[in-house]
């Protein structure tokens, strides 16, 4: 991990161009490969960064750039898109590497990790038809819960949760957008399955066509038969 404070701008260019006035930021380039650049706010999210694989370059500030107080620049570039991000660092204020060696990842609580279980046993509950292709399926930035088939054959990308808020939502989105860059995945859907899902967190899912699905933990573990219910 090598961390970087620096006052910086930052352009992004590809499916949409962005770009970030100067300010002081940290700028983390993960063992990955992955670039992040945050800012003091805004929670976990980074402002822009670049998910691997992709390759990072420093190079001289040109003339202009020397004389807008640009010292040196990060290019980005991603290996298999045009998506590049362009870093311009106009004073480097701190910088350290360290290696974390390797995670151990997280380990859900118990109720989210047997829902995950569960799901994957109980997979027609995604819809008749769909079948299970792995749990724990790898990306490049961590697991996804669930992945699986749909009738017609395109990839569910599933995530599973005791409370689904919006960071939940944020975190399939960032699944869905990694695993979209490999054409030979095909056709992709998400779902945002949890016991108890916040309103807010269901509309941010549907702004982004993700499909929400309410677990109903007792009746999956067989506590109780849903089709003796009158309501």
């Amino acid at each position: 991990m090598r961390a970087v404070i620096a006052r910086c701008s930052v352009d992004y260019s590809g499916r949409l161009n962005a770009h970030l006035a100067p300010a002081v930021r940290l700028i983390l380039v993960k063992a990955d490969g992955s670039v992040l650049v945050h800012a003091d706010g805004g929670s976990y999210k980074p402002l822009n960064w670049m998910s691997p694989p992709c390759k990072l370059t420093e190079g001289p500030a040109s003339s202009a750039e020397s004389a807008d107080g640009v010292t040196c620049v990060w290019t980005v570039r991603h290996n298999k898109s045009e998506d590049t991000l362009t870093i311009r660092i106009h004073e480097l204020i701190a910088e350290m590497s360290h290696d974390l060696g390797v995670d151990p990842g997280l380990v859900k609580d118990g109720v989210e990790a047997h829902l995950q279980e569960l799901l994957a046993d109980q997979i027609e509950l995604l819809g008749p038809g769909h079948r299970l292709v792995r749990r724990e399926y790898p990306t490049a930035i961590g697991p996804v819960d669930i992945v699986a088939r749909d009738p017609s054959g395109g990839m569910v990308v599933v995530e599973v949760k005791r409370r689904g808020e919006i960071d939940g939502v944020e975190q399939l989105t960032r699944y869905l957008d990694i695993l979209r860059r490999d054409p030979m995945l095909g056709q992709l859907t998400g779902v945002f399955a949890a016991q108890e899902i916040k309103p807010q967190a269901k509309v941010l899912a549907e702004s982004r066509g993700i499909r929400t699905l309410n677990l109903d933990y007792a009746a999956m573990r067989g506590a109780e038969d849903p089709t003796a219910r009158l309501f």
